[in-house]
């Protein structure tokens, strides 16, 4: 919790190092398979990143991605930093083919609230060759399920305040890379602004990732079934999941209005924000005014936790006969 450290050691001054960020680097640089930085949060991180983009260089981008990442790369676009170009991320061609020319190729996977796939293993490679960095937002997938290093790209990025701590009581950030030279510039990033975590916040983090296979695990195999029972349902349009993680996406019947009652009036599953926690969480994401126009109306964005199956599967019924 030190401020100031010993003068002549690793670490002088608590802005610049901290053996409780060291710890949580080590792991989850080991999941992912580099070299991590711990950030204050998702978005510091993405920042730190973003900072490393030539001025007017051409970001790619999914349309349908993280809000406050969208917003943040619109907004340096307004600016005249950067030009972004949006694509739909699991139309490999249409990505491909944005990267000519492009800095940054920029990836959700699965997509942030539509759950959209991308190819990386066939994308990274192409944006490399085109001459773009490459940066996964890697926080729905986890290491636990997919290596974006593995597969080609340059960066990966987490929001660690979610499942890779998994408790909902740390906001964190990360950025993963193999690349030495970036690697330093980030650092000298995460310096020079000051978007520098807590020592409780890694310490936090650090125990969370020691049961982030079993909470991964256990929240997964909630997610799987309850999909299979939401696409079964009358009451509900339309239900989608990747296949793995915890997030499910599913429209109810009647729509919009529908969608928000049921997400206010849920007991065991809370009405909430954020995700990736071991207690289940729900949303209309719509009632946020930044969520793209393409994003359905209806569409909950369904956090699965840890909870009994048969608890979560009676508490969605019971909100959804209510409207009947």
């Amino acid at each position: 919790m030190a401020s100031a450290l010993v003068p002549g050691g690793d670490s002088e001054y608590g802005r610049h190092g901290n053996p409780t960020w060291d710890s949580f680097e080590v792991a989850l640089g080991a999941l992912e398979g580099g070299r991590a930085l711990a950030f204050a949060s998702g978005i510091a991180a993405t920042t730190a990143l973003f900072d490393l983009v030539p001025v007017r260089a051409a970001v790619v981008a999914p349309r349908h991605a993280y809000y406050g990442t969208i917003a943040q790369l619109a907004e340096r676009e307004r600016r005249g930093l950067i030009e972004l170009r949006l694509v739909d991320i699991d139309n490999t061609p249409q990505v491909i083919a944005a990267c000519e020319g492009a800095a940054l190729l920029w990836i959700e996977s699965p997509t942030n609230p539509s759950l959209e796939i991308a190819d990386i293993a066939t994308i990274a490679p192409a944006a490399t060759a085109a001459g773009a960095a490459v940066a996964v937002d890697n926080t729905f997938a986890t290491p636990l399920r997919q290596r974006p290093l593995d597969l080609g790209a340059d960066f990966v990025v987490h929001s660690a305040s979610k499942l890779l701590s998994g408790h909902s009581d740390v906001i964190l950030g990360a950025i993963v890379t193999n690349d030495d030279r970036a690697h330093s510039a980030l650092q000298g990033r995460r310096t020079m602004l000051g978007a520098i975590p807590g020592a409780m916040e890694t310490w936090l983090a650090v125990r969370g990732i020691r049961t982030l296979h079993v909470r991964l695990d256990r929240a997964e195999a909630n997610a799987r079934e309850l999909h299979r029972r939401l696409d079964a349902s009358p009451r509900v349009v339309y239900s989608r999941y990747p296949g793995f993680g915890t997030i499910i996406g599913f429209e109810p019947v009647g729509g919009a209005a529908v969608a928000q009652k049921m997400t206010e009036q849920s007991d065991v599953i809370a009405y909430a924000t954020s995700l990736g926690g071991v207690e289940s969480t729900w949303e209309r994401r719509r009632r946020h005014a930044g969520e793209p126009d393409s994003v359905p109306d209806a569409l909950i964005r369904f956090s699965v936790g840890i909870e009994d199956v048969e608890d979560l599967w009676t508490d969605i019924q019971t909100v959804l006969a209510a409207f009947d």
